[in-house]
């Protein structure tokens, strides 16, 4: 009777499983079916439960980690975010839970998932282009956030070309695309204050050139979003040393002042944050300060109307009255 129990009804081991997951997944290169598609559903369901417990029992320490260097040693990450393009939304939802599972895996204080990640770029390339695929950006936006929250995971992105992917991302014109692109390149420039500056300084030059482009963008929301951080960015006592670097160019003094008289009244406040900046500065460069002295009349007279329906803001009224204040009082350079 030994041939009614057959190899095929054993259950499969952890490492098994994730093997013949990534075996069905690599099938898809070859077109979808709905078997591998079935397989692919029932592998992520069983995985699981190695993973998570099955709700009556929780997982074992060592299922946990069989699971986990069988999904390095065989690229089952890889290949989770390959196929994000050619399966469905639910099953899209279902393969990066089990992504994003083994990413926020803790060992005493390593993260075991990302230390590995660190060393397999392509799979945050793979993440970081996705947002050239408007059907997966909202499981991989997602996924890479929590990837940049760790910080050798932000600085292989911020120090590769990738980085720069995101001047274009943030500016498609798929609105939750470019909001969720933008997300992310936020928390790339604020998240990790350290990190950021040392790019912000190895970069200046290219960096200021894109964020510009940015500032000038037709689309509304990108230019919102952007006058926004670049005020945080500026106003952040971390990075003092790019800040004076910004303030120190005509040409962004008068962007910055073009753009407190765009026809949108939220950019212009926006601008206004990032304009005391220029201001307040009082080591002026000579072209900054002949800038503002050869619109100083004009200045007197835009500032005080200049948002005059925020009555209520003490703290914008009270810096906007201190401006008013320093540009009196300039002087040409002795």
């Amino acid at each position: 009777m030994a041939f009614l129990f057959s190899r095929s009804s054993r259950q499969k081991s952890p490492q098994e499983l994730v093997r013949a997951l990534r075996d069905s997944l690599k099938k898809l290169d070859h077109g979808l079916d709905k078997k591998t598609l079935d397989e692919i559903t029932r592998y992520i369901g069983q995985i699981k439960v190695f993973l998570h417990g099955d709700g009556n029992t929780d997982p074992s320490p060592d299922s946990i980690a069989m699971v986990a260097q069988e999904a390095y040693s065989s690229d089952l990450l890889y290949y989770i975010i390959a196929s994000q393009a050619v399966i469905d939304f639910e099953l899209r939802k279902s393969s990066m839970s089990l992504f994003n599972g083994l990413l926020q895996r803790q060992i005493g204080t390593r993260f075991p998932t990302v230390q590995y990640l660190s060393t397999k770029e392509p799979i945050l390339v793979l993440l970081v282009k996705s947002y050239e695929n408007a059907e997966v950006v909202q499981n991989c936006g997602q996924t890479l956030r929590e990837c940049v929250k760790h910080e050798q995971l932000a600085k292989i992105i911020l120090f590769s070309d990738l980085i720069w992917l995101f001047f274009g991302y943030v500016q498609l014109p798929a609105f939750e695309t470019a909001s969720d692109a933008f997300s992310t390149l936020r928390d790339l420039l604020t998240r990790h204050k350290s990190l950021a500056l040392e790019f912000f300084t190895e970069n200046t030059e290219k960096f200021f050139q894109q964020y510009n482009n940015l500032l000038q963008s037709s689309n509304y929301v990108t230019k919102r979003q952007s006058i926004k951080l670049l005020a945080e960015i500026l106003l952040d006592r971390t990075n003092f040393v790019i800040m004076t670097a910004y303030i120190d160019s005509p040409d962004h003094l008068k962007l910055i002042m073009n753009m407190l008289r765009d026809k949108s009244k939220n950019i212009q406040y926006e601008s206004f944050h990032v304009f005391k900046v220029f201001v307040a500065n009082p080591n002026k460069s000579k072209p900054v300060l002949d800038i503002l002295l050869k619109n100083k009349e004009k200045l007197l007279v835009f500032l005080p109307e200049f948002h005059s329906d925020r009555t209520n803001d003490d703290q914008f009224n009270d810096e906007k009255q201190f401006l008013i204040r320093q540009i009196a009082d300039l002087k040409p350079a002795q």
